[in-house]
Formats: C-alpha cells, structure tokens, sequence
C-alpha cells in the first residue's frame, strides 16, 4: 500500500478566475486579455472580428483629443405609452442607465477630426441595443441641425437593433424627422457621412443610416431591416450566403466602401477634406 495518496480528481470545482479579464472571440475563440483588445481598438488580434465598442471609445478613437463637446447630454426618455410586461420601460431604463452610465442609447455633440470641425452622433449597442426612441431621434435631429446652421458636416455611427417599441409609434417619428433634418442639410450643400457597424437593423437602416452622401461600413457587420430568419420564414426561400452583411451590401451597391477599425478615422478624415466645403 503506497504511503501517499492520490487526492481525488473533482471535474466540478471551478478554477480561481477573475472576471471581466479575458474575453473569448465569437469567431476564432481566441481568449484576449481586455487590456490587450482595448489596446487594439477592440479588433481581435487573431482574426480581425471587432467586438463591440462603447460610444465614448469611439468618440476617443475618431477625434483630435480634447476636443469633444457633447450637446444635450441631459436628454431622458419618458414612458409615454405606460409601457408594462416583465419590467416597465421606466424601470428598464434606470437599469440601463446604471450599468452603462449614460442617459440614453446615443451621444452628440461637436468636435475636431485632424483640424476639421464637425458635428458627430455615436450610437451605443450596450443601451437597450441602441434602439431609437424619442430621445434618439431628438438628439440625432438636434446634432443635423445644428451642423447645417453651423455649415458643418455631419457624422453619424450607427449601431442598432431599430426603433424602440416601447414608445410606439413615437419610435417610428424619428425615421421621418431625422430623414427631414438630412434633407435640409444636404439642399444646404453639406455632406453626411454615415457608418454603420454591426449590427445596423430596423427603422435605423430604413431611414438615417442609410442616406449617407457616403455611406461606410465595418467588416462583416450585419446590416438590413428584418433579420434573416423572419424573411427566410417569410418568403420560404433559402438566403444568399453572407446575406446582410456588409461585404453583400457593398457588392449589391447600398455600401460604398468597407474600412477595417484601424483605418476609419484617417478614412473619414480624407472624406471630409474631399467633401466639405470651403469657406
């Protein structure tokens, strides 16, 4: 009989692992220090997927630093409709505003990109999935409007799930007033560029983030109005493959052009220099 014995193998004891470390890529299921993915612009250093970034590490991506100033940044949605079910909009909303420290799903203001001034809105997935309320669509409204007074161009980055039916057909208001202030922006002589990452979805791509002067998207980003299990289950037909992604989307002429993360802001920079007017 041996002196030493074997302590017993337990498949089911759970290994001391910090949370909020590591994260696990979607695509190649590399494991990614945090640290290490925020370095890199949130892109995974393995297979290029890009995860999704907060409105603010966008914001601090794309302009010339310190140069930011967010407008309306007070705004709050309201529960019009008296919206209940498993948790009422009210108390979804606080929760939302808690864990991302925003007020809702977008933030505006104007700032500086390599000198150039310009009038930006990012949108934020991590809020109620960047649905489009009527906060959204007000500020959104407010940054266009404020850029065709100023004869600024305009920026919009969008990320989102549609518009947000908790409000009804208050949701669906923001498609044709953000559409209207565009319009009058671009009978103004002023461009709009619209990018879109993934995923861009519902009354967003049906209006604002779909009649950019140019219109950019992030790789493999999913862009379209219905996902596709409801068109297959719709119209009984298979889908073509890569269907609403961004690389069917420019093939098919609603893209104009794919930019990897690391290179949008000197994209963008090079837009705006060839489509801004000068004074």
């Amino acid at each position: 009989m041996g002196i030493f014995k074997k302590p017993p193998f337990n498949s089911d004891k759970k290994r001391d692992f910090p949370e909020g470390l590591w994260q696990k890529c979607p695509s190649c299921n590399e494991m990614i220090h945090n640290l290490e993915l925020v370095q890199n612009f949130r892109v995974c250093p393995k297979c290029d997927h890009h995860f999704t970034q907060s409105a603010r590490e966008r914001l601090e991506m794309l302009l010339d630093p310190n140069t930011f100033e967010e407008h309306d940044a007070g705004m709050t949605s309201v529960d019009t409709l008296k919206f209940t079910g498993m948790a009422s909009y009210t108390e979804r909303l606080k929760s939302y505003q808690k864990k991302t420290g925003l007020k809702d799903a977008v933030i505006s203001g104007l700032g500086q990109m390599d000198g150039q001034r310009l009038s930006i809105s990012v949108m934020d997935f991590n809020f109620i999935a960047a649905t489009m309320g009527s906060v959204v669509g007000e500020k959104l409204t407010r940054c266009v409007e404020r850029a065709t007074k100023e004869r600024l161009p305009v920026i919009i980055v969008s990320a989102s799930g549609g518009a947000r039916m908790y409000e009804g057909v208050l949701s669906l208001l923001q498609m044709a007033k953000t559409c209207g202030a565009l319009a009058l922006h671009g009978q103004a002589g002023l461009p709009y560029i619209s990018v879109l990452t993934h995923p861009t979805t519902g009354g967003v791509s049906a209006s604002f983030a779909t009649v950019g002067d140019v219109i950019v998207a992030e790789p493999k980003a999913m862009i379209g109005f219905a996902g596709p299990r409801v068109i297959r289950e719709t119209t009984h037909q298979d889908l073509p493959p890569n269907f609403q992604t961004a690389e069917f989307l420019e093939d098919h002429g609603l893209v104009d052009m794919i930019v990897h993360r690391k290179k949008l802001r000197d994209t963008l920079s090079n837009l705006l220099g060839y489509l801004t007017p000068t004074k």
